[in-house]
């Protein structure tokens, strides 16, 4: 009966855990999409904030692509905000 329960226990908590997952990919996804957004209009100008928020936008995605949707989340939320 132990077992059953602790399996229980392991089963719900992955369960929960899950759609904390899927926000995270789902909240990186929406930000990158908006980032890339925002970068295709900026102005050609080389200047240091254009150059550091294409830097995080590149992170950003590098950080998808490793599947580290929290880092990408935040770095694409960071680059956002330098844009405005």
């Amino acid at each position: 009966m132990k077992r059953t329960a602790l399996a229980g226990l392991f089963m719900s908590a992955a369960m929960l855990a899950s759609p904390v997952f899927a926000a995270d990919n789902d909240l990186c996804t929406s930000k990158l999409q908006e980032l890339k957004a925002k970068v295709n209009a900026l102005p050609a100008t080389p200047d240091n904030t254009t150059m550091e928020i294409k830097r995080l936008l590149a992170s950003a995605e590098a950080s998808k692509a490793s599947g580290d949707d929290k880092k990408c989340a935040t770095e694409a939320t960071q680059a956002l905000s330098m844009t405005h």
